[in-house]
């Protein structure tokens, strides 16, 4: 983690929004860096996720889900409760601002414990009545980029081709292989926190409607040996899907991922050598 310069525009406006609420706010610790930047801010011990003004509606459909979430007892990171749950506008920026939890002093979280907060997640999941598009939605995105070589110029016409239909097959079986239900869309690791009280889940604005294998294709592979009642044939397609998906992304001009170009080709090699077994 890193603090924060105040010469980064987002920051200023993150303390100063949080002193206008009465917290006491001196820098700003990054968490994590990329369209939405996503800080915490002390010593209030508060985290500040902050996005361009014109994605507030996002910022503001996320602690929608949060707070429905939390409302039926399922492992989420909560808005800060000392707060009130809104989107504050500060000039450019949208910011909300949410509870910071402490970690577990320990490397890794068991996989049983993964797949058990993972199931949880489901099973609140299925309580609501939130309107989140389909997976096929995702899929037609990364279609889109993939009929567009404008967009898209690195890629070699067979490998072009590969991750169509690739997509195209896998998003079918995802449609049709298992119940649909709403998922979190991206609950790597990365979108964990191992805390005291148990695994919470976060950054909420990656919601879809598919199978319940399509989140537990972005979790470690030993977590599938104890999530119940899963297709293992299903699992498998998408993890196939989730990795043609993400590799599609990787080859989009405008993609800013670190070393996105050097992961994309790696994962185009994965693609292919999962297709062909």
């Amino acid at each position: 983690m890193d603090i924060t310069p105040l010469d980064e525009p987002r920051v200023p406006n993150a303390l100063a929004l949080l002193t206008d609420l009465g917290l006491p706010a001196e820098e700003a610790v990054v968490l994590h860096a990329s369209n939405t930047l996503t800080l915490r801010l002390r010593p209030a011990d508060v985290v500040a996720r902050i996005a361009p003004r014109d994605r507030a509606g996002d910022l503001a459909v996320e602690l929608e889900r949060a707070e429905a979430l939390q409302a039926v007892g399922a492992p989420v990171g909560p808005p800060d409760p000392r707060l009130a749950p809104t989107v504050h506008l500060r000039g450019e920026h949208a910011i909300t601002l949410w509870e910071h939890l402490p970690a577990r002093d320990r490397e890794e979280m068991p996989p049983a414990e993964f797949a058990d907060s993972l199931a949880a997640l489901h099973t609140g999941m299925r309580a609501l009545d939130l309107p989140v598009p389909p997976l096929a939605d995702r899929v037609g995105h990364a279609l889109d980029l993939l009929r567009d070589p404008e967009r898209t110029p690195a890629l070699a016409a067979a490998a072009r081709s590969l991750l169509q239909e690739t997509l195209a097959r896998l998003a079918e079986r995802a449609a049709t292989g298992g119940p649909q239900q709403i998922l979190h869309g991206e609950p790597h690791p990365g979108n964990v926190l191992d805390t005291p009280s148990g695994p919470r889940f976060i950054d909420l604005e990656t919601f879809c409607r598919g199978p319940v294998e399509f989140d537990l294709a972005h979790a470690p592979a030993e977590v599938a040996a104890h999530y119940p009642g899963h297709d293992p044939a299903l699992l498998e397609d998408c993890r196939t899907l989730s990795l043609a998906i993400a590799t599609t992304w990787r080859f989009d001009r405008q993609d800013t991922f670190p070393d996105g170009r050097a992961i994309g080709e790696a994962w185009l090699t994965e693609v292919r050598a999962r297709v062909e077994e």
